[in-house]
């Protein structure tokens, strides 16, 4: 097929050379990374967070990410190292008052202008469009062009006031060399996590030791009473003995309380004692205090005088 009427083919036509470089627009890249989402590929809109990589994310679209991790996508790849919400941080961004967005291109006759960005410093008032070069603070999440924090040098966040360090300033949309340093800072600073949790658990294990009452017998309720010695219960067999001679006290005393007389003891009537008459008296066993056929009632009462 082809070469018909007298057509001559040329040589570029019939020998395939090497394949040309597609060049990437760097407009159209500017304008990728810093209004889309990284993980969607949708329109950043608020909340906008940011990853430890200095990379912009929906909020919505990485917290979907975390809870569907067995789905397969191919753009996962750019938040592989996102374990949790706690690797990102809410961004806080100044608007541009001169964006417009789509209000004014309404009919559709008006020319965008994409390099005009949504968000400005709010120190320097530079448009955050990619051409110059941005930073958030991981401790509060401001966000402020390079040039801001190089001119106006300070340990305290323009905005906020909080203290910051140099670890805690993170580019963003920064070059390979960038991505590089900011990935070692981000498994440094996670390897330093992991080493304070395990030296905090020995720690706890060795507080809860040496607290007193935190022994074996921890699990009911303890006998021994905090300030006094422990006492130590004497024996059964000891315990009747010592009983004993209380019981036969109580029996003369003048409350008139009979106590039980122990084991093998015989039991004596109160009119066979020695004692007085007055004494005696105080007794329902005493001749004064039983009563005659004719003094008692015809009903029959479960008292003590009635016998």
């Amino acid at each position: 097929m082809g070469c018909d009427g007298g057509t001559i083919p040329k040589r570029h036509e019939l020998v395939k050379g090497p394949k040309k470089v597609e060049k990437v627009d760097k407009d159209a890249e500017l304008v990728a990374q810093w209004n889309y989402c990284t993980l969607s590929q949708e329109i950043l809109r608020r909340p906008i967070v940011a990853c430890e990589l200095g990379r912009l994310y929906n909020k919505d679209a990485v917290i979907e990410f975390l809870l569907d991790k067995s789905a397969e996508k191919a753009l996962g790849k750019a938040a592989s190292h996102i374990r949790s919400i706690k690797n990102v941080t809410e961004l806080r961004l100044s608007d541009n008052p001169a964006w417009e967005g789509d209000k004014g291109n309404t009919k559709g006759d008006k020319h965008d202008d994409l390099q005009r960005a949504r968000f400005i410093c709010p120190v320097v008032g530079l448009e955050m469009n990619g051409r110059h070069r941005f930073c958030f603070l991981r401790c509060c999440g401001c966000v402020f062009s390079e040039r801001a924090l190089k001119e106006i040098k300070a340990e305290v966040c323009h905005t906020c006031g909080a203290a910051f360090q140099e670890e805690d300033i993170i580019v963003l949309n920064g070059t390979k060399e960038d991505v590089e340093m900011l990935k070692k800072r981000m498994e440094e600073r996670r390897l330093r996590a992991k080493l304070e949790k395990r030296t905090k658990k020995p720690k706890t294990a060795a507080e809860s030791a040496s607290k007193p009452g935190t022994t074996q017998d921890s699990a009911g309720p303890s006998k021994v009473k905090s300030g006094k010695p422990e006492e130590v219960d004497p024996d059964p067999r000891e315990k009747k003995s010592t009983l004993a001679p209380r019981g036969s006290a109580t029996n003369g005393s003048a409350s008139g309380k009979a106590g039980k007389p122990p084991c093998g003891a015989l039991k004596r009537s109160i009119a066979d004692s020695e004692e007085s008459e007055t004494y005696k008296s105080i007794f329902t066993s005493h001749s004064s205090a039983k009563r005659s056929k004719e003094e008692s009632a015809h009903w029959v009462t479960h008292t003590s005088y009635c016998f």
